[in-house]
């Protein structure tokens, strides 16, 4: 099943938090070190077998698109000049996978984004992919996840404890454990709860492998924090049908990047320069002189 799943990467925000960077570049295009942000997510995806990716795309996002497609005069250019390092660099982005674009329209949250995604993924299970959590390429988290939506036919979802007083900042989840470490049945979930109010300091973060059912709840999901379709209201649904496979989760334990904000966005890219065998021997001296002189 997982060489012939398909992903959905949603790329419409508005990049707020980015700005003025972000005024007319997408904050998917910001580059972490030398990629844009979004191409590890689609390098990822290929590492799990999956060959056929949705971005859902927003206004003034054709940067998306072109990053994606060949460039023949820079390709002729290095070409000529004989330099295969960068022109192999530049071909690789066109070259991972079938990649196809469809606009969001109106911003209505993560849920309408991926509805959006109906009429590509048709009556399939499927990855969704957010661009703000990178996932380091030596921990295969969604192959596990879609290993184990294939074992139980259910919703999977990538679980992360974090600090209880950041819960409020991620959906949460209330948990039960099953016979495998680390991977547990989701009971309920909360957008953004308050510290006190949330069922455990179990943190979604952004991979899922969906059932093709939860188009319908979209469909018929009201508008819940934020004033936006909230995919968790959704995956709540689907965890409280008993008839049904129900939701699990895969609780990761490995080497996540954070690039949601502006702090974080610069210790992701700190974090994944000082492991590259190009710039880690002078990246990681320079960063501990660095330090010792603060």
């Amino acid at each position: 099943m997982s060489h012939a799943m398909k992903a959905v990467i949603p790329a419409a925000g508005l990049g707020t938090r980015f700005l003025p960077a972000t005024k007319a570049m997408p904050k998917e295009m910001l580059p972490v070190v030398d990629k844009p942000a979004i191409q590890y997510v689609v390098e990822e995806a290929t590492r799990a077998g999956i060959e056929d990716i949705l971005i859902i795309i927003g206004r003034n996002k054709n940067n998306l698109s072109n990053h994606f497609d060949s460039v023949p005069e820079l390709e002729q250019n290095l070409r000529e000049k004989g330099d295969e390092e960068r022109l192999a660099k530049v071909q690789q982005s066109n070259e991972l996978a079938d990649i196809h674009f469809v606009r969001q329209g109106e911003p209505k949250g993560l849920g309408h984004a991926v509805l959006r995604a109906r009429a590509h993924v048709g009556d399939a299970s499927f990855a969704v992919m957010l661009g703000d959590d990178l996932i380091d390429e030596r921990d295969g988290l969604l192959a596990e996840m879609i290993a184990q939506h294939e074992r139980r036919g259910a919703t999977v979802i990538a679980l992360m404890e974090v600090d209880p007083e950041a819960i409020h900042l991620y959906g949460a989840a209330a948990v039960e454990p099953t016979d495998e470490p680390d991977v547990v049945r989701v009971t309920g979930l909360v957008e953004k709860p308050a510290s006190e109010d949330a069922p455990s300091n179990l943190a979604i973060i952004g991979r899922y492998v969906l059932t093709p059912e939860v188009f319908d709840i979209l469909e018929r999901t009201e508008p819940g924090k934020g004033g936006e379709i909230q995919l968790t209201d959704a995956l709540q649904e689907l965890a409280a049908d008993s008839a049904g496979p129900g939701v699990y989760g895969v609780i990761f334990r490995g080497r996540r990047y954070d690039t949601g904000d502006r702090l974080d966005y610069i210790k992701a890219i700190v974090q994944l320069a000082v492991d590259r065998e190009d710039l880690g021997p002078e990246l990681r001296p320079w960063i501990k002189d660095f330090a010792a002189n603060l």
